[in-house]
């Protein structure tokens, strides 16, 4: 049995069965034989009428929904209470894309070759999708993974984080109530890693979904048994640009936000924050206080801005990197110090070296690194020289800074006056180099798994 546990108290929550060698077997059997119908069994309308039923019931349970995923993930009440009910909007864009996201038609007769010919794709759900899901949004991450998987007619085996599983639990039999059939989504928690690779590598297995660190969605790509299509979803380093026209009252507000929502176990969260020197002393001034301002506590309390890290020897390695970033040269502006066993307090650190940890990994903790620079095309390079690129922003009311940006960040997308974490449900979101493989969002996330099937008539 896996024991499930607050982050914040420690007190045991639940206790989880695990699968052995046997029932992971008979999942993947299970799954393979419902997914060679190719959903003809099941259409599109059946599946419609499912998720809106599912939609509603998460709608009727806002507040229980939102009071698992805290006592689970350690997210504030009042975050998690938005999770939830962005949640109830992503089952309704599945829906909205299942309705008008069809086919194309291919030209013909538009040569020699082509002539008394008309043809069409149509849209096949892929088959088995296994989705591993992370920590940090107990609830949306498992609904950016299996509802797009269902609305496609795909059948889904989905293993949560062990540390999140309730929420995940709770989610499947939502959708049972919906009247989804059961052996269109299974519920997986392998007893060992050993069995947790296995069930990836198996070649029943059509597309795999992962959400969770680098160093372990890259591993389980290389175990994929031939033929298997993915989409990874890492993290990112996530850089952002205060220029000397930007509007200091709105930036240090949305970088707050950006940095520390979560305690920055979000992986666009707002981790290196390049300013202009020419501004730093002004920039200070307003971004301090407004980060002093964060409350850290129990995240089931309406008042608390950052709750716990997942587990206690986050807080040890945040705490080391920090430390080790002040013994090489870093000014430690605000916190730098451990709360307790479960929490770290929100930290601010002025131009640590671009070697440190800090500098160079997620740090997915509450710790924000601020870098002065002079020239804006050196900054921009050395926002660059890190092997991940996921999500950066640039304050900015000058245009043509705006567009040098744009063209020279590594980034896959761009964001004017706000923070890195920004996301709405309907946009591509996509990691590059290491920070991931494909794009999520609903829609493309759809697209992903299913494929386009052609068929070519001739008269």
């Amino acid at each position: 049995m896996l024991e499930v546990k607050s982050p914040w108290n420690l007190k045991t929550l639940e206790k989880v069965p695990q699968n052995n060698d046997s029932q992971v077997e008979s999942i993947l059997e299970k799954a393979n034989a419902i997914s060679k119908s190719k959903s003809l069994d099941f259409p599109p309308d059946e599946r419609i009428k499912i998720l809106k039923k599912f939609s509603q019931i998460i709608d009727k349970n806002l507040t229980e929904l939102a009071s698992l995923a805290t006592s689970e993930g350690g997210k504030p009440i009042a975050d998690s209470l938005i999770e939830i009910k962005r949640g109830v909007d992503g089952v309704e864009c599945c829906i909205e894309v299942l309705k008008n996201d069809s086919g194309n038609v291919i030209p013909m007769n538009i040569d020699e070759a082509s002539k008394n010919r008309m043809a069409f794709t149509q849209k096949e759900p892929i088959g088995v999708v296994l989705a591993i899901s992370a920590f940090n949004h107990p609830f949306n991450l498992i609904i950016h993974q299996i509802i797009p998987a269902i609305a496609c007619g795909c059948v889904v085996i989905v293993k949560p984080a062990e540390d999140t599983p309730l929420s995940c639990i709770k989610i499947v039999e939502m959708l049972y109530e919906s009247g989804l059939p059961k052996n269109r989504c299974f519920f997986v928690m392998p007893e060992t890693l050993e069995l947790a690779t296995k069930l990836v590598e198996d070649s029943r297995i059509d597309f795999f979904s992962f959400i969770g660190s680098s160093k372990v969605g890259w591993f389980l790509r290389s175990k994929l048994a031939p033929g298997t299509r993915c989409a990874l979803e890492h993290g990112g380093i996530a850089p952002t640009f205060i220029t000397e026209s930007a509007d200091l009252d709105s930036s240090c507000k949305l970088l707050t936000r950006g940095a520390f929502y979560h305690s920055g176990q979000v992986c666009v969260s707002v981790q290196r924050i390049f300013v202009n020197l020419k501004i730093i002393d002004k920039f200070l001034e307003k971004f301090i206080p407004t980060v002093s301002e964060l409350k850290v506590g129990d995240p089931i309390m309406e008042s608390t801005n950052l709750g716990p890290l997942i587990r206690n020897t986050e807080v040890e390695r945040v705490d080391k990197w920090v430390g080790e970033s002040t013994k090489n040269g870093a000014k430690l502006l605000l916190g730098g110090k451990k709360i307790n066993n479960v929490a770290y307090d929100k930290t601010i650190l002025l131009n640590p070296s671009h070697e440190d940890k800090v500098s160079q990994n997620e740090i997915f903790g509450p710790v924000a690194c601020i870098y002065t620079y002079e020239k804006f095309e050196s900054a921009i390079e050395i926002a660059n020289s890190v092997n991940v690129s996921f999500q950066s922003s640039i304050f900015t009311n000058n245009i043509s800074e705006l567009l040098k940006f744009y063209k020279n960040i590594n980034a896959s997308a761009v964001f004017h006056n706000d923070h890195t974490a920004f996301r709405v449900d309907w946009m591509p979101f996509a990691g590059l180099k290491e920070s991931g493989f494909g794009v999520g969002g609903i829609k493309y996330t759809m697209h992903e798994m299913q494929i386009d099937k052609m068929l070519v008539l001739k008269s």
